[in-house]
């Protein structure tokens, strides 16, 4: 979604359904969002707008019932911890929180303002719920996905490149989903021949020089994990990969779209609407302990036909017959 057509569609609000009956006559509830992309980040564009979609659907409408927030981190440490005080102090009545740095953000500037949270990796080893279907506390939502979802990134990489030999992991190592994720991967490693290379994701110059470090020829391989940094830094991985003519997988759709070999992972943006049903649980009345941690329902493997064209790699049938989306 363009930033054009975002506007256009906020601009459309008004032909959306009258508040839910009684809401009228309740004072305007306000929701606070903290994200880990930029404001102009085409994706973030698009998950706030089906965050939205989904309010008005249930009948809140922004100005009219419902008054939203919106701080966009930008993968910094700073800002989240800026942000998430930032709006605790708005006194909300329910946040949505986008990756593990900004619920932990949240959770250490309140424990009573309600958390729902979208793309956490392992909620219940992060700390932030007791177990997945009775949370406990402030704090519940949807997950992203569980640690052997990177087993399969390795798997699908041998299955597309069976002669890669060496691989580099980039990962976020401030973040215990980042070192979950490569141990994950590490298990299996040897029993596919693959040697592992953990490099960290945490600022473009750090990506560059490990990734240019690490390339050596035509084994070369590459995986990147999920983390806000990822997200931040992508169209830098994306050159690097191209530049170094690794064959990559990386955890998201879109990264694939634009320009990678191979993703495989949760479909991204249906989250966000899903939060916007238990959101509104919570301005219900209902608590955040008492609605279950939700996982994925949509996984997409989609490969881009025309980098591997440019790697020399034929994509094997069996493979493609799995594929859910296949770009030209």
């Amino acid at each position: 979604m363009t930033r054009r057509e975002f506007i256009t569609f906020l601009g459309g609000v008004a032909a959306w359904p009258k508040a839910a009956p009684g809401q009228e006559a309740n004072r305007i509830k306000r929701i606070g969002v903290l994200l880990n992309l930029d404001r102009e980040d085409p994706e973030s564009l698009a998950r706030v707008a089906a965050f939205s979609q989904g309010l008005m659907e249930l009948g809140w409408v922004d100005g009219r019932s419902v008054r939203i927030d919106i701080r966009y981190a930008a993968a910094n440490n700073e800002r989240f911890r800026i942000f998430a005080a930032e709006l605790v102090a708005i006194a909300p009545d329910v946040i949505l929180a986008a990756t593990t740095p900004a619920v932990t953000a949240l959770q250490q500037v309140t424990g009573t303002v309600p958390i729902v949270f979208v793309t956490v990796i392992d909620p219940v080893s992060a700390g932030f719920v007791s177990n997945l279907a009775h949370p406990g506390g402030n704090t519940t939502g949807f997950s992203l996905y569980e640690y052997g979802t990177s087993v399969k990134w390795l798997e699908l990489l041998k299955e597309l490149a069976p002669g890669v030999t060496r691989v580099a992991v980039l990962r976020d190592p401030t973040l215990a989903s980042g070192i979950g994720q490569v141990a994950a991967i590490q298990a299996v490693a040897p029993s596919l021949g693959v040697e592992l290379h953990p490099l960290d994701v945490r600022d473009p110059h750090e990506i560059e020089r490990g990734v240019t470090a690490f390339a050596r020829g035509s084994n070369d391989g590459l995986i990147v994990t999920g983390s806000p940094a990822q997200g931040i830094h992508r169209r830098v991985i994306l050159t690097l990969a191209t530049r170094h003519r690794l064959k990559a997988v990386y955890p998201f759709r879109y990264m694939a779209t634009d320009g990678g070999l191979m993703a495989y992972g949760p479909e991204m943006i249906d989250p966000y609407r899903r939060a916007a049903q238990y959101v509104d649980r919570v301005l219900k009345g209902e608590k955040p302990a008492d609605l279950p941690v939700q996982a994925p329902t949509n996984y997409e493997l989609v490969i881009n036909l025309k980098t591997a064209k440019a790697l020399g790699l034929p994509v094997p049938e069996t493979l493609l017959a799995r594929t859910n989306e296949v770009i030209e």
